[in-house]
Protein backbone atom coordinates (compact mmCIF):
# COMPACT_ATOMS: atom_id res chain seq x y z
CA UNK A 1 0.00 0.00 0.00
CA UNK A 2 2.74 2.61 1.21
CA UNK A 3 4.91 2.07 -2.48
CA UNK A 4 1.78 2.11 -4.24
CA UNK A 5 0.59 5.41 -3.34
CA UNK A 6 4.37 6.62 -3.56
CA UNK A 7 4.72 5.96 -7.02
CA UNK A 8 0.86 7.00 -7.43
CA UNK A 9 2.17 10.55 -6.28
CA UNK A 10 5.58 10.15 -8.10
CA UNK A 11 3.29 9.31 -11.32
CA UNK A 12 0.93 12.75 -10.48
CA UNK A 13 3.92 15.11 -10.23
CA UNK A 14 5.58 13.50 -13.41
CA UNK A 15 2.42 13.95 -15.56
CA UNK A 16 1.73 17.02 -14.25
CA UNK A 17 5.17 18.51 -15.30
CA UNK A 18 4.36 17.52 -19.30
CA UNK A 19 1.12 18.57 -19.71
CA UNK A 20 -0.10 21.45 -17.15
CA UNK A 21 3.44 22.30 -17.75
CA UNK A 22 2.72 22.56 -21.68
CA UNK A 23 -0.96 24.46 -20.75
CA UNK A 24 1.38 27.30 -18.69
CA UNK A 25 3.74 27.84 -21.38
CA UNK A 26 1.11 28.61 -23.72
CA UNK A 27 -0.85 30.73 -21.16
CA UNK A 28 2.22 32.82 -21.25
CA UNK A 29 3.24 32.51 -24.78
CA UNK A 30 7.42 31.78 -23.75
CA UNK A 31 9.87 33.15 -26.00
CA UNK A 32 12.98 32.99 -26.14
CA UNK A 33 13.19 35.80 -28.46
CA UNK A 34 12.70 38.33 -25.61
CA UNK A 35 15.48 38.54 -24.08
CA UNK A 36 15.67 37.86 -20.00
CA UNK A 37 16.87 40.45 -17.56
CA UNK A 38 19.92 38.48 -16.65
CA UNK A 39 21.39 39.08 -20.36
CA UNK A 40 19.90 42.72 -21.03
CA UNK A 41 20.69 44.19 -17.83
CA UNK A 42 23.57 42.07 -16.51
CA UNK A 43 25.30 43.41 -14.05
CA UNK A 44 28.17 40.73 -12.75
CA UNK A 45 26.42 40.63 -9.34
CA UNK A 46 22.83 39.81 -9.29
CA UNK A 47 22.34 39.74 -12.90
CA UNK A 48 24.12 36.83 -14.17
CA UNK A 49 22.79 34.16 -17.10
CA UNK A 50 22.98 30.39 -15.59
CA UNK A 51 22.81 27.11 -16.82
CA UNK A 52 20.01 25.89 -16.21
CA UNK A 53 20.78 22.89 -14.29
CA UNK A 54 22.23 25.20 -12.52
CA UNK A 55 19.50 27.61 -11.22
CA UNK A 56 17.67 24.71 -10.87
CA UNK A 57 19.86 24.16 -8.03
CA UNK A 58 19.62 27.47 -7.20
CA UNK A 59 15.79 27.82 -6.66
CA UNK A 60 15.14 24.38 -5.85
CA UNK A 61 17.65 24.81 -3.29
CA UNK A 62 16.73 28.16 -1.60
CA UNK A 63 12.59 27.08 -2.06
CA UNK A 64 12.95 24.16 -0.22
CA UNK A 65 14.43 24.39 3.11
CA UNK A 66 13.01 22.28 6.20
CA UNK A 67 9.74 23.88 4.63
CA UNK A 68 8.57 20.81 2.92
CA UNK A 69 10.19 18.62 5.73
CA UNK A 70 8.64 20.43 8.80
CA UNK A 71 5.16 21.28 7.79
CA UNK A 72 3.81 17.73 6.21
CA UNK A 73 5.43 15.89 9.78
CA UNK A 74 3.61 18.14 11.76
CA UNK A 75 0.27 17.49 10.06
CA UNK A 76 0.39 14.50 9.52
CA UNK A 77 1.27 13.99 13.54
CA UNK A 78 -1.54 15.66 14.32
CA UNK A 79 -4.38 14.98 11.70
CA UNK A 80 -3.12 11.99 10.23
CA UNK A 81 -1.68 11.67 6.30
CA UNK A 82 -4.57 10.91 4.20
CA UNK A 83 -5.59 14.89 4.34
CA UNK A 84 -2.17 15.89 4.64
CA UNK A 85 -0.98 13.70 0.97
CA UNK A 86 -3.66 14.96 -0.63
CA UNK A 87 -3.00 18.59 -0.04
CA UNK A 88 0.78 18.32 -0.96
CA UNK A 89 -0.10 16.60 -3.80
CA UNK A 90 -3.03 18.41 -5.37
CA UNK A 91 -1.67 21.90 -4.33
CA UNK A 92 1.87 21.41 -5.89
CA UNK A 93 0.29 21.00 -9.10
CA UNK A 94 -2.36 22.89 -9.50
CA UNK A 95 -2.00 26.02 -6.43
CA UNK A 96 2.07 25.61 -6.03
CA UNK A 97 3.67 25.38 -9.26
CA UNK A 98 0.98 27.64 -11.07
CA UNK A 99 1.99 30.32 -8.41
CA UNK A 100 5.93 29.79 -8.93
CA UNK A 101 5.61 29.63 -12.56
CA UNK A 102 3.47 32.76 -13.04
CA UNK A 103 5.60 34.57 -10.50
CA UNK A 104 8.85 33.96 -12.46
CA UNK A 105 7.24 35.18 -15.95
CA UNK A 106 5.91 37.92 -14.38
CA UNK A 107 8.81 39.18 -13.05
CA UNK A 108 11.07 38.15 -16.22
CA UNK A 109 8.57 40.64 -18.02
CA UNK A 110 9.07 43.16 -15.76
CA UNK A 111 12.88 43.51 -16.16
CA UNK A 112 13.18 40.76 -13.20
CA UNK A 113 11.21 43.19 -10.19
CA UNK A 114 9.83 42.11 -7.16
CA UNK A 115 5.82 41.10 -7.48
CA UNK A 116 5.53 44.31 -5.55
CA UNK A 117 6.60 46.14 -8.92
CA UNK A 118 4.31 44.22 -10.24
CA UNK A 119 1.32 45.01 -7.96
CA UNK A 120 2.45 48.89 -8.39
CA UNK A 121 1.52 48.89 -11.98
CA UNK A 122 -1.18 46.15 -11.91
CA UNK A 123 -2.95 48.15 -8.78
CA UNK A 124 -1.54 51.15 -7.60
CA UNK A 125 1.65 52.98 -5.87
CA UNK A 126 -0.40 51.77 -2.15
CA UNK A 127 -0.17 48.20 -3.00
CA UNK A 128 3.13 48.58 -4.21
CA UNK A 129 4.61 50.09 -0.95
CA UNK A 130 1.77 47.61 1.36
CA UNK A 131 3.45 44.56 -0.82
CA UNK A 132 6.85 45.74 0.23
CA UNK A 133 6.66 45.56 3.58
CA UNK A 134 3.83 42.17 3.75
CA UNK A 135 6.94 40.67 1.89
CA UNK A 136 9.66 42.08 4.06
CA UNK A 137 7.90 40.84 6.86
CA UNK A 138 7.46 37.44 5.83
CA UNK A 139 11.34 36.96 4.76
CA UNK A 140 11.73 38.21 8.75
CA UNK A 141 10.21 34.89 9.86
CA UNK A 142 12.12 32.59 7.74
CA UNK A 143 15.07 33.98 8.84
CA UNK A 144 13.81 33.20 12.42
CA UNK A 145 12.34 30.19 11.75
CA UNK A 146 15.18 28.34 9.85
CA UNK A 147 17.83 30.10 11.98
CA UNK A 148 16.80 28.40 14.88
CA UNK A 149 16.22 25.12 13.19
CA UNK A 150 19.61 25.30 11.56
CA UNK A 151 20.94 25.75 15.12
CA UNK A 152 19.36 23.09 16.67
CA UNK A 153 20.54 20.67 13.80
CA UNK A 154 24.27 21.80 14.75
CA UNK A 155 24.12 20.97 18.18
CA UNK A 156 22.32 17.64 17.80
CA UNK A 157 24.79 16.75 15.75
CA UNK A 158 28.46 18.26 15.46
CA UNK A 159 29.50 16.13 12.07
CA UNK A 160 26.69 17.91 10.21
CA UNK A 161 27.97 21.20 11.44
CA UNK A 162 31.67 20.30 10.28
CA UNK A 163 30.45 19.12 6.90
CA UNK A 164 28.16 22.30 6.41
CA UNK A 165 31.33 24.36 6.77
CA UNK A 166 33.42 22.23 4.89
CA UNK A 167 30.25 22.16 1.96
CA UNK A 168 30.37 26.41 1.96
CA UNK A 169 34.48 25.94 0.90
CA UNK A 170 33.92 23.71 -1.73
CA UNK A 171 31.24 25.66 -3.22
CA UNK A 172 33.66 28.82 -3.21
CA UNK A 173 36.15 26.67 -5.12
CA UNK A 174 33.36 25.77 -7.46
CA UNK A 175 32.29 29.27 -7.70
CA UNK A 176 35.97 30.13 -8.52
CA UNK A 177 36.49 27.26 -10.75
CA UNK A 178 33.36 27.99 -13.37
CA UNK A 179 33.08 31.75 -13.70
CA UNK A 180 36.88 32.63 -13.02
CA UNK A 181 38.89 29.92 -14.63
CA UNK A 182 36.10 28.64 -16.83
CA UNK A 183 36.20 25.05 -16.30
CA UNK A 184 32.86 23.69 -17.77
CA UNK A 185 30.28 22.92 -15.40
CA UNK A 186 30.14 18.99 -16.06
CA UNK A 187 34.09 18.80 -15.57
CA UNK A 188 33.96 21.13 -12.04
CA UNK A 189 31.03 18.47 -11.23
CA UNK A 190 33.11 15.53 -11.99
CA UNK A 191 35.56 16.87 -9.23
CA UNK A 192 33.47 19.14 -6.90
CA UNK A 193 30.14 16.64 -6.33
CA UNK A 194 32.12 13.90 -5.27
CA UNK A 195 34.04 16.11 -2.57
CA UNK A 196 30.68 16.91 -0.99
CA UNK A 197 29.67 13.88 -0.34
CA UNK A 198 33.04 13.07 1.06
CA UNK A 199 32.80 16.02 3.53
CA UNK A 200 29.37 14.12 4.95
CA UNK A 201 32.21 11.36 6.07
CA UNK A 202 34.80 13.83 7.28
CA UNK A 203 32.36 15.59 9.15
CA UNK A 204 31.53 12.32 10.88
CA UNK A 205 35.08 11.81 11.87
CA UNK A 206 35.87 15.89 13.54
CA UNK A 207 32.49 16.70 14.56
CA UNK A 208 32.29 20.08 16.27
CA UNK A 209 31.21 19.65 19.69
CA UNK A 210 29.22 22.19 21.53
CA UNK A 211 31.46 22.06 24.31
CA UNK A 212 33.66 23.63 21.61
CA UNK A 213 31.93 26.62 20.55
CA UNK A 214 32.54 29.50 22.59
CA UNK A 215 30.66 30.57 25.59
CA UNK A 216 29.79 34.13 24.84
CA UNK A 217 26.08 34.57 25.45
CA UNK A 218 24.80 32.95 28.49
CA UNK A 219 27.28 29.44 27.78
CA UNK A 220 24.31 28.52 25.66
CA UNK A 221 25.53 27.60 22.26
CA UNK A 222 22.99 27.42 20.96
CA UNK A 223 23.02 31.41 20.87
CA UNK A 224 26.33 31.03 19.32
CA UNK A 225 25.44 29.16 16.49
CA UNK A 226 22.77 31.74 15.75
CA UNK A 227 25.34 34.41 15.72
CA UNK A 228 27.26 32.54 13.57
CA UNK A 229 24.65 32.17 11.30
CA UNK A 230 23.50 35.36 11.03
CA UNK A 231 26.93 36.31 10.20
CA UNK A 232 27.36 34.17 7.75
CA UNK A 233 23.44 35.58 6.27
CA UNK A 234 25.39 38.61 6.16
CA UNK A 235 28.73 37.85 4.16
CA UNK A 236 26.36 35.19 1.67
CA UNK A 237 24.13 38.09 0.71
CA UNK A 238 26.71 40.98 0.04
CA UNK A 239 29.25 38.79 -1.81
CA UNK A 240 28.10 38.14 -5.89
CA UNK A 241 25.73 35.41 -6.78
CA UNK A 242 28.22 33.52 -8.57
CA UNK A 243 30.79 32.87 -6.40
CA UNK A 244 28.58 31.50 -3.14
CA UNK A 245 25.03 31.63 -4.08
CA UNK A 246 24.85 29.87 -7.37
CA UNK A 247 27.54 27.06 -6.67
CA UNK A 248 26.49 26.39 -3.33
CA UNK A 249 23.23 25.51 -4.64
CA UNK A 250 23.72 23.63 -7.38
CA UNK A 251 26.44 21.43 -5.39
CA UNK A 252 23.41 21.27 -2.43
CA UNK A 253 20.57 20.04 -4.94
CA UNK A 254 23.12 17.02 -5.84
CA UNK A 255 22.83 16.11 -2.05
CA UNK A 256 19.31 16.37 -2.01
CA UNK A 257 18.64 14.55 -6.10
CA UNK A 258 20.90 11.49 -4.05
CA UNK A 259 18.12 11.87 -1.10
CA UNK A 260 15.56 11.83 -2.87
CA UNK A 261 16.83 9.02 -5.07
CA UNK A 262 17.80 6.88 -2.01
CA UNK A 263 14.41 7.44 -0.21
CA UNK A 264 12.31 6.52 -3.47
CA UNK A 265 14.70 2.88 -3.62
CA UNK A 266 14.26 2.62 0.32
CA UNK A 267 10.46 3.18 -0.52
CA UNK A 268 10.21 0.81 -2.70
CA UNK A 269 12.64 -2.12 -1.67
CA UNK A 270 12.90 -1.74 1.96
CA UNK A 271 9.20 -3.35 3.10
CA UNK A 272 7.81 -0.83 4.68
CA UNK A 273 4.56 -1.02 5.74
CA UNK A 274 1.88 2.08 6.53
CA UNK A 275 1.35 2.10 10.45
CA UNK A 276 -0.23 5.49 11.21
CA UNK A 277 -3.73 6.25 11.15
CA UNK A 278 -5.21 8.23 7.82
CA UNK A 279 -7.22 10.38 9.98
CA UNK A 280 -6.43 10.93 13.39
CA UNK A 281 -8.64 13.38 14.44
CA UNK A 282 -10.17 16.54 12.46
CA UNK A 283 -8.95 18.85 15.09
CA UNK A 284 -5.79 19.44 17.39
CA UNK A 285 -5.39 20.68 20.55
CA UNK A 286 -2.73 22.70 20.03
CA UNK A 287 -3.02 23.76 16.28
CA UNK A 288 -6.56 23.35 16.08
CA UNK A 289 -9.15 22.35 13.28
CA UNK A 290 -7.72 20.23 10.42
CA UNK A 291 -10.03 23.28 8.12
CA UNK A 292 -8.09 25.37 7.52
CA UNK A 293 -5.17 24.83 9.62
CA UNK A 294 -3.75 21.98 7.63
CA UNK A 295 -3.38 25.04 4.72
CA UNK A 296 -0.83 26.97 6.98
CA UNK A 297 1.08 24.33 8.41
CA UNK A 298 2.14 22.23 5.21
CA UNK A 299 3.05 25.56 3.16
CA UNK A 300 6.15 24.68 1.01
CA UNK A 301 5.50 21.09 -0.15
CA UNK A 302 2.12 22.10 -1.46
CA UNK A 303 2.52 26.36 -1.56
CA UNK A 304 4.58 28.94 -0.31
CA UNK A 305 4.84 32.84 -0.93
CA UNK A 306 8.01 32.76 -0.50
CA UNK A 307 8.62 30.72 -3.33
CA UNK A 308 7.72 34.06 -5.38
CA UNK A 309 9.93 36.07 -3.68
CA UNK A 310 12.81 33.76 -4.60
CA UNK A 311 11.60 33.45 -7.87
CA UNK A 312 10.93 37.43 -8.70
CA UNK A 313 14.28 38.00 -6.21
CA UNK A 314 16.84 35.99 -7.47
CA UNK A 315 16.06 33.35 -10.13
CA UNK A 316 14.23 35.46 -12.65
CA UNK A 317 17.25 38.11 -12.71
CA UNK A 318 19.47 34.83 -13.40
CA UNK A 319 17.28 33.01 -16.01
CA UNK A 320 18.90 32.04 -19.94
CA UNK A 321 15.91 32.45 -21.17
CA UNK A 322 12.02 32.27 -20.95
CA UNK A 323 11.36 28.38 -22.08
CA UNK A 324 13.72 27.62 -18.62
CA UNK A 325 10.65 28.67 -16.35
CA UNK A 326 8.88 25.83 -17.16
CA UNK A 327 11.61 23.49 -15.65
CA UNK A 328 13.25 26.23 -12.74
CA UNK A 329 9.65 27.65 -11.79
CA UNK A 330 6.95 24.59 -12.62
CA UNK A 331 9.95 21.76 -12.31
CA UNK A 332 11.20 22.67 -8.63
CA UNK A 333 7.91 22.92 -7.10
CA UNK A 334 7.15 19.56 -8.20
CA UNK A 335 10.23 18.18 -6.63
CA UNK A 336 9.38 20.01 -3.80
CA UNK A 337 6.43 18.30 -3.65
CA UNK A 338 8.44 14.77 -3.95
CA UNK A 339 10.13 15.94 -0.48
CA UNK A 340 7.34 16.41 1.27
CA UNK A 341 5.65 13.05 0.32
CA UNK A 342 8.89 12.00 1.58
CA UNK A 343 9.01 13.29 4.95
CA UNK A 344 5.44 12.11 4.99
CA UNK A 345 6.68 8.41 4.81
CA UNK A 346 8.40 8.96 7.53
CA UNK A 347 5.40 9.48 10.05
CA UNK A 348 2.98 7.15 7.99
CA UNK A 349 5.45 4.02 8.85
CA UNK A 350 5.55 4.86 12.32
CA UNK A 351 2.88 3.52 15.02
CA UNK A 352 0.28 6.01 16.68
CA UNK A 353 2.16 6.81 20.19
CA UNK A 354 5.50 5.92 19.13
CA UNK A 355 7.85 8.23 21.43
CA UNK A 356 9.37 9.56 18.23
CA UNK A 357 6.58 11.42 17.46
CA UNK A 358 7.77 13.48 20.26
CA UNK A 359 10.80 14.23 18.98
CA UNK A 360 11.32 17.81 16.55
CA UNK A 361 10.37 17.07 12.91
CA UNK A 362 13.70 17.15 11.86
CA UNK A 363 14.78 14.50 14.08
CA UNK A 364 12.07 12.61 12.98
CA UNK A 365 12.65 12.77 8.94
CA UNK A 366 16.72 12.25 9.99
CA UNK A 367 15.54 8.69 11.55
CA UNK A 368 13.43 7.86 8.51
CA UNK A 369 16.02 8.82 6.41
CA UNK A 370 18.24 6.40 7.76
CA UNK A 371 15.74 3.15 7.53
CA UNK A 372 16.03 4.24 4.17
CA UNK A 373 19.12 4.53 3.31
CA UNK A 374 19.74 1.57 5.16
CA UNK A 375 18.30 -0.95 2.44
CA UNK A 376 21.57 0.55 0.22
CA UNK A 377 23.63 -0.85 3.04
CA UNK A 378 24.58 2.17 4.85
CA UNK A 379 24.39 2.28 8.41
CA UNK A 380 21.68 3.83 10.17
CA UNK A 381 23.29 6.56 11.91
CA UNK A 382 25.44 7.43 8.48
CA UNK A 383 22.18 8.36 6.69
CA UNK A 384 20.86 9.81 9.83
CA UNK A 385 23.45 12.10 9.28
CA UNK A 386 23.28 12.44 5.69
CA UNK A 387 19.18 13.32 5.93
CA UNK A 388 20.04 16.05 8.78
CA UNK A 389 23.47 17.54 6.63
CA UNK A 390 21.08 17.60 2.90
CA UNK A 391 18.54 19.57 4.92
CA UNK A 392 20.36 22.00 6.83
CA UNK A 393 22.73 22.86 4.00
CA UNK A 394 18.68 23.80 2.04
CA UNK A 395 17.93 25.78 5.20
CA UNK A 396 21.72 27.71 4.47
CA UNK A 397 20.54 28.38 0.84
CA UNK A 398 16.97 29.45 2.36
CA UNK A 399 19.17 31.75 4.52
CA UNK A 400 21.23 33.69 2.82
CA UNK A 401 18.61 33.74 -0.53
CA UNK A 402 16.17 35.14 2.10
CA UNK A 403 18.45 37.60 3.68
CA UNK A 404 19.34 38.42 -0.17
CA UNK A 405 15.55 39.31 -0.94
CA UNK A 406 15.10 41.30 1.98
CA UNK A 407 17.95 43.42 1.01
CA UNK A 408 16.58 43.77 -2.51
CA UNK A 409 13.11 44.72 -0.78
CA UNK A 410 14.62 47.16 1.63
CA UNK A 411 16.41 49.10 -0.64
CA UNK A 412 13.58 49.34 -2.81
CA UNK A 413 11.45 50.46 -0.44
CA UNK A 414 13.33 52.99 0.92
CA UNK A 415 14.50 53.89 -2.52
CA UNK A 416 18.28 53.24 -1.47
CA UNK A 417 20.80 52.77 -4.35
CA UNK A 418 25.15 52.57 -4.32
CA UNK A 419 27.35 49.64 -4.32
CA UNK A 420 27.74 49.66 -0.49
CA UNK A 421 24.31 50.22 0.38
CA UNK A 422 23.84 46.89 0.83
CA UNK A 423 25.96 46.31 3.49
CA UNK A 424 23.87 48.71 5.78
CA UNK A 425 20.43 47.07 4.44
CA UNK A 426 21.45 43.41 4.99
CA UNK A 427 22.27 44.44 8.57
CA UNK A 428 18.60 45.66 8.66
CA UNK A 429 17.26 42.90 7.66
CA UNK A 430 19.13 40.76 9.92
CA UNK A 431 18.58 43.10 12.57
CA UNK A 432 15.31 41.91 13.97
CA UNK A 433 15.81 37.58 13.55
CA UNK A 434 19.16 38.27 15.94
CA UNK A 435 16.67 39.70 17.86
CA UNK A 436 14.12 37.04 18.08
CA UNK A 437 16.30 33.77 17.87
CA UNK A 438 18.68 35.02 21.25
CA UNK A 439 15.32 35.91 23.15
CA UNK A 440 12.81 33.60 24.92
CA UNK A 441 9.88 33.25 23.12
CA UNK A 442 6.62 31.15 24.33
CA UNK A 443 3.51 30.17 23.26
CA UNK A 444 -0.08 30.35 23.95
CA UNK A 445 0.17 29.07 27.96
CA UNK A 446 3.24 30.93 28.38
CA UNK A 447 5.66 28.21 28.30
CA UNK A 448 9.47 29.13 26.65
CA UNK A 449 9.63 27.28 23.46
CA UNK A 450 11.96 27.36 20.83
CA UNK A 451 12.19 30.03 18.18
CA UNK A 452 11.00 28.35 15.36
CA UNK A 453 7.98 26.66 17.06
CA UNK A 454 6.72 30.04 18.47
CA UNK A 455 7.16 31.85 15.16
CA UNK A 456 5.73 28.52 12.89
CA UNK A 457 2.05 29.24 13.16
CA UNK A 458 2.49 33.13 12.18
CA UNK A 459 5.16 31.45 9.54
CA UNK A 460 2.72 29.38 8.09
CA UNK A 461 -0.48 31.63 7.95
CA UNK A 462 1.92 34.63 6.63
CA UNK A 463 3.66 32.43 4.05
CA UNK A 464 0.59 31.30 2.45
CA UNK A 465 -1.41 34.48 2.58
CA UNK A 466 1.44 36.14 0.68
CA UNK A 467 0.84 33.34 -1.89
CA UNK A 468 -2.35 34.72 -1.95
CA UNK A 469 -1.79 38.04 -2.33
CA UNK A 470 0.50 36.97 -5.01
CA UNK A 471 -1.80 34.90 -6.78
CA UNK A 472 -4.10 38.27 -6.69
CA UNK A 473 -1.25 40.44 -8.72
CA UNK A 474 -0.75 38.25 -11.39
CA UNK A 475 -4.42 37.35 -11.31
CA UNK A 476 -5.03 41.36 -12.26
CA UNK A 477 -2.03 41.26 -14.32
CA UNK A 478 -3.27 38.49 -16.34
CA UNK A 479 -6.58 40.10 -16.91
CA UNK A 480 -4.84 43.33 -17.87
CA UNK A 481 -2.84 41.22 -20.76
CA UNK A 482 -6.78 40.70 -21.95
CA UNK A 483 -6.13 36.78 -21.18
CA UNK A 484 -8.22 34.70 -19.14
CA UNK A 485 -7.53 34.03 -15.63
CA UNK A 486 -9.68 31.18 -14.28
CA UNK A 487 -6.55 28.82 -13.63
CA UNK A 488 -5.07 32.23 -11.72
CA UNK A 489 -8.27 33.10 -9.78
CA UNK A 490 -9.53 29.56 -8.32
CA UNK A 491 -6.02 29.31 -6.09
CA UNK A 492 -6.17 32.58 -5.38
CA UNK A 493 -9.66 32.54 -3.74
CA UNK A 494 -8.55 29.32 -1.77
CA UNK A 495 -5.41 30.55 -0.48
CA UNK A 496 -7.47 34.01 0.21
CA UNK A 497 -10.15 31.94 1.95
CA UNK A 498 -7.98 29.63 4.49
CA UNK A 499 -5.56 32.01 5.09
CA UNK A 500 -7.90 35.37 6.76
CA UNK A 501 -9.48 32.11 8.49
CA UNK A 502 -6.63 30.79 10.36
CA UNK A 503 -5.27 34.58 10.98
CA UNK A 504 -8.03 34.91 13.08
CA UNK A 505 -8.00 31.89 14.56
CA UNK A 506 -4.79 32.78 15.83
CA UNK A 507 -5.90 36.21 16.77
CA UNK A 508 -8.38 34.83 19.04
CA UNK A 509 -6.18 31.94 20.46
CA UNK A 510 -2.83 33.99 20.98
CA UNK A 511 -4.61 37.53 21.91
CA UNK A 512 -2.88 40.45 22.83
CA UNK A 513 1.01 38.91 22.68
CA UNK A 514 4.00 38.77 20.43
CA UNK A 515 2.35 35.96 17.61
CA UNK A 516 -1.46 38.01 18.31
CA UNK A 517 -0.19 41.32 17.09
CA UNK A 518 1.91 40.13 14.70
CA UNK A 519 -1.48 38.24 13.22
CA UNK A 520 -3.33 41.48 13.26
CA UNK A 521 -0.53 43.20 11.57
CA UNK A 522 -1.12 40.70 8.94
CA UNK A 523 -4.71 40.54 8.80
CA UNK A 524 -5.02 44.30 8.21
CA UNK A 525 -1.68 44.71 5.44
CA UNK A 526 -3.99 41.48 3.49
CA UNK A 527 -7.33 43.70 3.55
CA UNK A 528 -5.86 47.18 2.81
CA UNK A 529 -4.44 44.91 -0.40
CA UNK A 530 -7.71 43.13 -1.30
CA UNK A 531 -9.28 46.44 -1.16
CA UNK A 532 -6.84 48.01 -2.93
CA UNK A 533 -7.34 45.17 -6.02
CA UNK A 534 -11.02 45.77 -5.90
CA UNK A 535 -9.86 49.44 -6.68
CA UNK A 536 -7.82 48.58 -9.55
CA UNK A 537 -10.06 46.29 -10.86
CA UNK A 538 -13.33 49.17 -10.67
CA UNK A 539 -10.43 51.42 -12.86
CA UNK A 540 -9.57 48.99 -15.14
CA UNK A 541 -13.48 48.31 -16.09
CA UNK A 542 -14.05 51.95 -15.97
CA UNK A 543 -11.52 52.26 -18.83
CA UNK A 544 -12.55 49.85 -20.87
CA UNK A 545 -15.66 51.58 -20.68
Amino acid sequence: MLTLLFLLAIAAFFLAYFFYGNFLNKKFDLDNSRPTPAHSEYDGVDRVPADKSVLLGHHFSSIAGAGPIVGPIVAASAFGWGATLLWVVLGAIFIGGVHDFSAMIASIRHHGRSIANIARETMSPLAYKLMLIFIWLALIYVLVVFTDLTSATFIADGGVASSALMFILLAIGFGLAVYRFKIKVWRASLLFVPLVFLAIWIGQQIPIQAAQIPALLGNDPGNMWDIILILYCFIASTTPVWILLQPRDYLSSYLLYASVLGAFIGILFGGLSIHFPALTAWSHPQLGSLFPILFITVACGSCSGFHAIVASGTSSKQLDKETDTRLVGYGAMLIEGIVAVMALVTVMILVKGDPLLSQPPLTIYGRGMGRFLAVLGLPEKLGYSFGLLALSTFILTTLDTCTRLGRYIFEEFFSIKGTRSRYFSTIATLALPAFFVLINLRDAQGRVIPAWKAIWPVFGASNQLLAALTLLVITLWVRKMGKKFLFTLLPMLFMIIMTLWSLLLLINQYRISAIGLIAIVLLLLAVLLIIEAFRSLSRQNSSQN
